[in-house]
């Protein structure tokens, strides 16, 4: 019996290093794919960008409703920001993130991101970015995307 406890521990101590290998190359992969975005974004490629979503991507954004002062829920087009990442315009548009938690549970991983958003060298906005990512067989893909905006009071 003491031998076979023993076994049983010396196996399940041999496989710690691999399951944390995995859980870190999982998370570089999942925050590769969330660069990549802003990296799209930044660059202006609509297409970068577009690699990065799962078929059926959906964007919310979290904004105040002007009557009330409440939160309210939006849906933004995807399509439509696509759009507008590939139409030149004049100022770089880039948002900087932190990666302040990255969790990941099989196929499924949430990721969340405060930012701080500028066109050209003009502060624009600022808030948090919550992502929802799922491994397809392709990789990491962007399924859902929910944002807050301010102008001020961010980290």
């Amino acid at each position: 019996m003491l031998r076979a406890s023993l076994l049983f521990l010396l196996a399940c101590l041999g496989t710690a290093p691999a399951q944390a290998q995995s859980s870190n190359s999982e998370n570089a992969a999942v925050r590769e794919v969330i660069t990549s975005f802003f990296d799209g974004m930044r660059q202006g490629d609509s297409a970068k960008v577009r690699r990065t979503l799962a078929p059926g991507v959906v964007f919310h954004v979290i904004k105040k409703d002007k009557a009330s002062g409440q939160a309210a829920l939006a849906i933004e087009s995807h399509r439509e920001f696509l759009k507008a990442v590939g139409t030149p315009h004049p100022e770089i548009w880039e948002e900087r993130i932190s990666f302040e938690q990255v969790l990941i549970d099989a196929s499924l991983a949430s990721v969340w991101t405060p930012y701080q958003f500028y066109v050209g060298p003009k502060f624009s906005h600022c808030g948090y970015n919550s992502f929802q990512l799922i491994k397809l067989a392709e990789g990491w893909k962007i399924a859902h995307i929910i944002d807050t905006r301010c102008k001020e009071g961010c980290k």
